[in-house]
């Protein structure tokens, strides 16, 4: 992912992004394949350094991280289309103006660890429902649950954050786009504007 100066996340901004949107796409690339695995899946980021989830146990992707234990947890939020016209200098010709897409992005490099045992994966369960769904009970009263799942705890290695929102632009520039997206109110807009104060 290109990531230039003016919209590079901290590593800090970055782990919050994700810590409030646990869905992302688990990349595997395996060895000597034609395309990696790619996964879509509920997650969660268990401290700074570490992601659980489980997978059905015929997923493809596990045979992808025991060729290569090397994968990327990608997330990226609400995106929001910014007319060119709305880019365009004030006083220029706004046909002049460039067109852009306004999002968040964030790639986890990380090392996987297969967790094949019962209680491994019941500590990723308890986890996650923890966290998604606290009135659930005990997963450990669904034993057929534990055999048809295999738990991954990820080792975040390097965390690549990207916000895109013109942060090379002044705040006027900006300015002027929020008070579009404020009247606009379509898909992602009202995410994007925190990032354009």
């Amino acid at each position: 992912m290109l990531i230039h100066p003016w919209d590079a996340g901290t590593e800090e901004q970055s782990l919050a992004f994700v810590r409030a949107n646990q869905f992302g796409q688990l990349i595997a690339a395996g060895r000597g394949r034609d395309v990696p695995v790619v996964v879509p899946t509920q997650f969660l980021l268990a401290d700074d350094e570490t992601v659980v989830l489980h997978l059905a146990r015929p997923n493809p992707v596990w045979a992808a991280i025991e060729e290569n234990p090397k994968v990327v947890l990608s997330v990226a939020g609400p995106w929001s289309y910014i007319p060119g016209s709305w880019r365009a200098e004030p006083g220029t010709d706004p046909e002049l103006g460039v067109p852009t897409t306004y999002y968040s992005a964030v790639q986890l490099l990380c090392r996987a660890e297969i967790l094949t045992e019962a209680e491994e994966k019941l500590d990723v369960l308890r986890g996650q429902l923890a966290d998604l769904d606290p009135g659930q009970g005990d997963p450990s009263a669904m034993p057929r649950l534990l055999t048809g799942i295999r738990g991954l705890r990820l080792a975040i290695e390097e965390v690549r954050g990207k916000f895109k929102y013109d942060g090379h632009k002044d705040a006027a520039h900006r300015a002027r786009v929020a008070e579009r997206l404020a009247e606009r109110r379509g898909p992602g807009d009202a995410a994007a504007l925190p990032y354009l104060g």
